[in-house]
């Protein structure tokens, strides 16, 4: 209620752009603000979102696999179609040359969002990015991101739990994913392991595993946003078994 009050939105289109940043995940994050950088100015319709399409295309390609299994040629032929256009779509909408990465893309002005984000690696992780863009991609990965304990969600510090300095695992795991499938070995490598470190380093200190972690200092617990840090989360789970399977020394001290 505060922060709409605070805004110069209409109530109702506040409180649906708050809607639609909660249910990308991403609650909240420096990412849907305008440019007073501030959660009043909110502005997460008028986004075509880098990731939710790199998804909907993975999804489109599953359709079209499920109708080739079923024998329909007619189905499965269309929802290429669609994988087709939305891959064309984003690569030309989404691509930002000048800074080499991915990036939301307003509708409503007709430009390239000004705030590079963790979301520019779903076009590796889903094998969308050609591969002079994946190499720039990972390029700004390390130059960027790359922090002590992993990759780093944004380079912002505005207080939003999507933002600096906190990291959140399925961010981790698209990102080493999609360097693995682009050749990137090495960098995939360090983001696995430091991130993998700093599970394990709060893990022997607390018993726990959490649902987001501080990679800029590790010695400090991550924060912001609208509630308490909260332990466990499968997304951690997952993502950190994944990688004790794939690097066999991950999860040790660096």
């Amino acid at each position: 209620m505060a922060a709409a009050k605070l805004s110069r939105q209409a109530p109702a289109a506040f409180y649906r752009n708050i809607r639609a940043a909660a249910a990308s995940g991403w609650d909240f994050s420096s990412r849907w603000f305008g440019p007073d950088n501030t959660l009043g100015s909110i502005q997460t319709t008028d986004l075509v979102a880098v990731d939710l399409n790199c998804l909907l295309y993975g999804l489109e390609q599953t359709i079209v696999r499920g109708y080739r299994q079923q024998g329909n040629a007619a189905q499965a032929a269309a929802f290429e179609q669609k994988a087709t256009r939305r891959a064309q779509a984003l690569l030309q909408y989404c691509w930002d040359p000048a800074t080499g990465w991915f990036l939301d893309y307003n509708w409503r002005t007709g430009r390239r969002s000004a705030r590079p984000t963790l979301a520019g690696v779903f076009p590796l992780a889903l094998g969308l990015a050609r591969p002079a863009q994946a190499k720039l991609v990972a390029a700004g990965l390390e130059r960027d991101f790359l922090k002590p304990g992993g990759l780093v969600t944004t380079p912002l510090r505005t207080g939003q739990q999507w933002d600096a300095p906190n990291a959140w695992a399925p961010l981790q795991w698209m990102a080493i994913s999609g360097l693995r499938q682009y050749n990137q070995p090495a960098l995939a490598r360090t983001v696995a392991l430091r991130w993998s470190a700093l599970n394990a380093r709060v893990f022997t200190q607390t018993g726990k595993l959490l649902e987001k972690y501080n990679v800029l200092d590790v010695n400090t617990a991550a924060g912001g946003g609208e509630y308490p840090l909260q332990d466990g989360f499968g997304w951690t789970n997952g993502t950190l078994l994944w990688l004790l399977n794939r690097y066999p020394e991950a999860g040790k001290p660096l």
